[in-house]
């Protein structure tokens, strides 16, 4: 017998669907969820620091910003961050259910698959690209240790060398490897890459101010000054939350497995507030330091390392960015297009063969070639990415202002009309009416020249449009239970 033929499945109005309940996508049971402060902590603690992350803020140095600046623009950003995650963090604890399904409650049994594919599409372009990043790192650390390979480097096929090929190939197979486990293995990877993150980054930082002789710049020869500079510090803010606009929907993943609202609440503190002054403090080292010895901006920690003398040293520097580079891709674009896929393909695709369809994707797209393309990263991504905020929008208004965190769980997976996500045929008009507009609008303000100098905001807009659209539009009669899933939950890992 299979998983769901085990397992009766009652809900409030019909018996569940084996079209939306299997067993990836059931609720958590509270006995099943391993999930503490440290795991929290350390999913943020590895996803903060990647390189990705520190390119963009080191380019604060680089457009004016003083180290202060820096610093304000992390404070605030931290303090929202820690705002929203934890209102999202709350929804996965409560209900345990993954994205997807937690989607259906606005949008319908049926419109959840909107926003899940959104989200997924997001994701599995960034996987590639992420991947290929790592891979760079690891093809200059075997051309610096191993000169001879650089026959390998000199040919092209695909946009790639041989060398390239065999890095990008074989840290794709490792990130395939670990999520053909589970969430479980996820969970260890990250409590392993956690520390060995912090220990090296603080070791490139206090390595970078002895070299400066304990000397860093306060900012660049011309820094931003008045309005200027703080019109920058809220861009900057905005744009960080833009960043994690990803995981701000979808970190119900992580938190269905959560094992008490106060270790998301603690797991939340330490990772966000804490670890980004902690990474902004890094940043404005590194990159004070090197302005300092030559006068130039680095544009990633990379930059550093690759100056570092000692081969040792340089391979354990460039390991650790590796490993810090997988765990972030685990994190943040691999989870949420497996569990998007789950839901799309219920019958055919379970975790680990939909870990695998999305690694696929991730390599066929040629992941390179969309990186090294300024209007596919800034109009399809960055397009896509600004849709993100009205999804946001809307199913917060709906969960926590509409029906004040009160689920009823079993209905999320029967397909009978009276069930309370059905709405009409699957889909709720109130919440496709109030996204299509707030999400064109974000699009507009985000990707046309004119609104440049907003731009950055373009999320904040569309969340905030799309959930007084929704509040003001939305069936206040229809009937709000609060109804856990313990009844049909199986453990999801």
């Amino acid at each position: 017998m299979t998983a769901v033929e085990d397992r009766s499945h009652p809900t409030t109005t019909g018996a569940a669907s084996s079209v939306l309940y299997t067993y990836d996508l059931a609720p958590t049971k509270r006995e099943g969820r391993r999930w503490g402060a440290y795991n929290v902590f350390t999913l943020w603690a590895n996803d903060v620091h990647s390189l990705g992350n520190y390119a963009f803020a080191i380019g604060l140095f680089a457009l004016g910003l003083n180290i202060w600046g820096i610093l304000a623009a992390f404070v605030l950003a931290s303090v929202l961050l820690f705002l929203l995650l934890t209102l999202s963090g709350f929804m996965g604890h409560k209900t345990g259910v993954p994205f997807p399904v937690m989607s259906r409650i606005a949008f319908g049994i049926r419109g959840a698959k909107i926003p899940a594919a959104v989200r997924g599409i997001v994701a599995i372009a960034w996987f590639g690209i992420q991947t290929y990043l790592a891979s760079a790192v690891l093809s200059a650390l075997l051309l610096a240790m191993f000169p001879g390979m650089a026959g390998l480097d000199g040919n092209s096929f695909l946009g790639q060398s041989t060398l390239d090929w065999i890095t990008f190939l074989s840290l794709w197979a490792l990130q395939l490897l670990i999520v053909s486990y589970g969430m479980q293995m996820i969970r260890r990877y990250m409590a392993f890459a956690a520390p060995t993150t912090l220990i090296t980054m603080c070791a490139l930082a206090v390595w970078m101010f002895v070299r400066a002789d304990a000397s860093i710049s306060v900012s660049v020869d011309a820094p931003l000054t008045g309005g200027a500079m703080w019109l920058q510090i809220l861009q900057a803010a905005a744009l960080w939350v833009v960043i994690y606009g990803t995981f701000v929907l979808n970190f119900c993943d992580f938190t269905r497995s959560a094992t008490s609202r106060s270790s998301i609440v603690r797991g939340n503190v330490i990772g966000i507030p804490v670890n980004m002054l902690f990474f902004a403090v890094i940043v404005v080292v590194l990159s004070g330091a090197q302005f300092t010895l030559d006068g130039h901006v680095i544009t990633s920690p990379t930059d550093i390392v690759r100056t570092i003398p000692n081969m040792a040293l340089l391979a354990t520097a460039s390991l650790a960015l590796i490993a810090l580079t997988i765990a972030v891709n685990l994190l943040a674009n691999f989870v949420a297009p497996i569990y998007a896929l789950i839901d799309l393909f219920p019958r055919r695709l379970n975790f680990r063969r939909a870990g695998v369809v999305s690694a696929v994707i991730g390599l066929a797209i040629l992941p390179w070639n969309l990186y090294d393309s300024p209007i596919v990263v800034n109009y399809f991504l960055g397009g896509l990415g600004a849709l993100l905020g009205p999804l946001f929008g809307v199913i917060m208004a709906d969960y926590w202002l509409l029906r004040k965190s009160r689920v009823n769980v079993p209905d999320l997976y029967t397909e009978d009309p009276r069930g309370e996500y059905h709405y009409c045929g699957g889909f709720n008009p109130r919440a496709v009416a109030a996204f299509v507009p707030s999400a064109g609008i974000a699009v507009v303000v985000a990707l046309v020249p004119f609104f440049h100098a907003v731009a950055g905001f373009s999320w904040f807009v569309g969340a905030v449009l799309a959930a007084v659209v929704y509040a003001l539009i939305a069936d206040r009669t229809a009937p709000i239970q609060d109804v856990d899933g313990e009844s049909i939950a199986v453990a999801a890992e």
